[in-house]
């Protein structure tokens, strides 16, 4: 069977992460939904997504097809009512389309197909925020489905280690003289990730391939730092998809950073309000601010977006793909794609020297900046600029 994810109705609520991605390569838990979806189906997968981001996930369709919508994550009872389609069926969950069957070039029209209820409870991601505060859940659900049945490296003695069976540690690890407490779930140290001395870690907690966490971090979960990520200082339920930096001290609570991002060092974010209210966070589809229903929400950062030292993020502030921000007090609680500033005001970041940035950063981890991801941003930067103030 061929299987395509596609992004669903919740793309647009998931920016400014889907800006630069489809819904199907968010991370949460341990690994991202297209690689959840690729290890339980035991096959691979290609999308559908935005006509601008097709050149780098195009979409592969076959005779017959089984399309997901991606931003559901799979479970046991999910999966096998997928692998359960036939012809002219579909998976519902309320009035949102979850899987269906379908033939090359067929015409879709779900008053003619068979509608069958979602059964279980799903886990899936219809806001930003979503991500943080699912990740426990998500992390739990992976870290059994990738240790079945797998032996972990020894935990060496040097660490001081709670609720042990819980722990899993993958080939070319390091870890030595940290804390690790599996107490309140799980924890996962990918393979060659290191974890640097004097490191406390709460679970559940997941550090993905070649990932670092630097000495004397304190992490509490849940908490994904992904692959190719440096994290240090304090972190509290937050997920870096992959390649991101939050190195040094000061705190990031209750936030999600995409790829390529980098947070200077003793940089802040508040996670809660000083009356406690709830958080209200960017919409980019009403274009204002609303209600998340959350008391605990930080930041929430795209691609390729930066701030410098001593940066301070209010709660609840969203920040574009490719911002650069800098100085002294609070930036706005909403900072556009390719802002160049800080709390006195911000101009537009030229896509030039973007690129130039990106080209080095991106060199740095071995990966080519691609003229595929060059058009990206370049789509992102005009789609955006309607937010920005010169």
């Amino acid at each position: 069977m061929n299987y395509i994810l596609f992004d669903g109705s919740y793309r647009n609520q998931l920016l400014p992460f889907t800006f630069t991605r489809p819904v199907a390569d968010i991370r949460i838990g341990i690994l991202s939904i297209r690689e959840k979806w690729e290890m339980w189906l035991g096959s691979t997968t290609s999308t559908i997504t935005e006509d601008y981001l097709a050149d780098k996930w195009p979409m592969v369709e076959m005779e017959e097809n089984v399309m997901i919508n991606a931003a559901f994550l799979p479970t046991t009872a999910l999966v096998e009512q997928v692998r359960e389609l036939v012809a002219n069926q579909a998976i519902f969950y309320e009035e949102e389309v979850v899987a269906f069957y379908v033939k090359e070039d067929q015409e879709v029209n779900f008053d003619e197909f068979e509608q069958i209820e979602l059964a279980g409870e799903p886990l899936f991601i219809a806001h930003t925020w979503d991500i943080f505060s699912k990740n426990g859940e998500a992390i739990k659900a992976d870290f059994d489905f990738i240790t079945e049945d797998k032996t972990s490296q020894s935990i060496p003695e040097s660490n001081h280690i709670v609720n042990p069976g819980d722990i899993f540690i993958e080939e070319g690890a390091s870890v030595e003289f940290c804390s690790l407490n599996a107490s309140a779930g799980p924890i996962y140290i990918g393979k060659d990730a290191q974890v640097m001395e004097g490191s406390l870690i709460r679970g559940p907690f997941a550090i993905g391939e070649a990932a670092v966490v630097k000495m004397g971090a304190k992490i509490y979960g849940p908490t994904t730092i992904g692959p190719g990520c440096k994290a240090g200082g304090e972190i509290n339920n937050s997920v870096l998809m992959q390649n991101s930096n939050k190195g040094h001290d000061g705190f990031l609570g209750n936030s999600v950073l995409g790829e390529w991002c980098n947070i200077g060092a003793d940089s802040n974010n508040s996670n809660l309000k000083n009356n406690y209210a709830e958080v209200r966070l960017w919409d980019y589809e009403t274009e204002r601010f609303a209600p998340t229903g959350l008391q605990f929400c930080g930041l929430m950062m795209g691609d390729h977006s930066k701030c410098g030292i001593n940066t301070m993020f209010n709660t609840g502030t969203v920040v574009g793909v490719s911002a650069n921000i800098f100085g002294a007090g609070f930036p706005r609680n909403f900072i556009p794609s390719f802002s160049w500033g800080g709390s006195a005001g911000t101009t537009t970041y030229k896509t030039q020297k973007a690129f130039e940035v990106a080209e080095i950063v991106m060199k740095r981890r071995n990966v080519e900046f691609t003229e595929e991801d060059q058009a990206i941003l370049e789509h992102v930067f005009e789609e955006t600029k309607k937010w920005r103030r010169d």
